[in-house]
């Protein structure tokens, strides 16, 4: 298994535009270009994980979803990154689309897309990261067992807190938050090394 980098979308990775599927507007939010490439140096898979209301409020249909998905492949190699996975909810309870009118386990806060790319992705949950800009993603990643960073820009507007919404870092947009989550790995790998030294000197004296 492997650790994992879960970005959310829309506020994090692209400039939060509502509902918008179109590639000629999808731009990288504050940041996103220099983070992206410092986690993909890190050789972990990135995965977005997002919320598509639009589809259950009718606002665009669950096919046009590949135009926009192709769009952040080519942005991602722009970054020098790889896009793993993209897994989305076209759910809300509120939808005007009947077949996605409905609660689920998939929609943000809940944790279903995380556990769903762990598996088909062979991911140790609790060695990933999940990067979001609201505390819907944090809960998510909390709910999921993953390590948490929230982008602190201005578009969480609630704070309601509790014991799944508390991040485990807070940075103010995702060049910082690359930058960060790239010396926590380096450290981490840095100790891994040193125990795996250690185990091989007692075995053999």
């Amino acid at each position: 298994m492997t650790a994992a980098i879960f970005l959310d979308k829309d506020g994090t990775l692209l400039a939060d535009v509502p509902y918008n599927v179109d590639p000629g507007r999808m731009h990288f939010a504050p940041g996103a270009l220099a983070g992206l490439a410092c986690l993909g140096r890190s050789g972990l898979p990135l995965i977005v994980i997002s919320n598509q209301a639009g589809i259950a409020l009718g606002k665009f249909t669950a096919h046009d979803m590949a135009p926009m998905v192709r769009q952040m492949e080519r942005m991602f190699l722009l970054a020098g990154a790889a896009l793993r996975g993209f897994y989305y909810c076209p759910h809300h309870p509120q939808g005007t689309v009947p077949a996605y009118a409905r609660e689920c386990a998939c929609r943000k806060p809940a944790p279903g897309l995380l556990r769903r790319a762990a598996q088909e992705h062979a991911i140790d949950l609790g060695a990933s990261w999940f990067i979001g800009d609201i505390l819907d993603d944090v809960e998510a990643g909390r709910r999921a067992g993953c390590n948490t960073l929230l982008i602190d820009n201005g578009n969480e507007t609630e704070w309601r807190i509790n014991e799944w919404r508390v991040p485990d870092r807070i940075e103010r947009n995702l060049g910082d938050a690359g930058r960060w989550v790239a010396r926590w790995l380096a450290v981490r790998r840095v100790s891994a090394t040193a125990e795996a030294a250690k185990g091989r000197q007692h075995e053999y004296p």
